[in-house]
């Protein structure tokens, strides 16, 4: 007995949700795995505590530092930084601002990941002050502004003019409830 095409497309469509689902899935639970790969290779440095500038300023040199803001794909939240590009001598103590709005009708604790490009320049980029360290827990329609405070070290590779530092902000709600 043949089956129906209506009948091909239910089991069609059932295997497809199942993907979606676990595709899904698959992508909260990256969460947590990449912060762990991040702390365990250095890269992240959300979880180092604010560290001491070294006091000593390069004035004969000047790096651009650019910021770039994103959300997750599952994070209804407006995210920008503020100070797009600044201009910094190494050692130099800067600080910049990013905005923050939860769009949404819940409370929503988020977690902010930052990467850096390039990624040599990373061991040179100290943040004495970020709200990277910790959780944000933002109530429905809540808008903050934020501070990273920084210092590009003079060690910085000389052929290393330009550095970019871009967060990511998680949805990390369902996770800090199990803590």
């Amino acid at each position: 007995m043949e089956t129906s095409i209506a009948q091909k497309n239910a089991v069609l469509a059932k295997k497809l949700v199942i993907i979606a689902l676990i595709m899904g899935g698959f992508g909260l639970a990256l969460v947590p795995f990449y912060r762990q790969i991040c702390e365990a290779t250095g890269i992240s440095q959300s979880r180092i505590v604010a560290q001491k500038a070294s006091g000593e300023v390069d004035m004969a040199r000047t790096v651009t530092v650019e910021f770039v803001a994103s959300n997750s794909n599952w994070l209804n939240w407006s995210f920008e930084a503020l100070d797009k590009i600044v201009q910094v001598h190494p050692g130099q103590q800067t600080v910049v601002n990013y905005r923050v709005v939860n769009n949404t009708g819940r409370k929503i604790i988020g977690q902010a990941v930052p990467s850096y490009a390039p990624t040599e320049a990373a061991p040179f980029f100290k943040k004495l002050q970020c709200f990277c360290f910790d959780q944000q827990t933002f109530a429905p329609g809540e808008s903050r502004d934020m501070q990273v405070i920084f210092v590009v070290e003079p060690g910085l590779p000389a052929d290393i003019q330009r550095i970019s530092l871009s967060y990511t902000f998680f949805d990390v709600t369902a996770e800090a409830g199990n803590k």
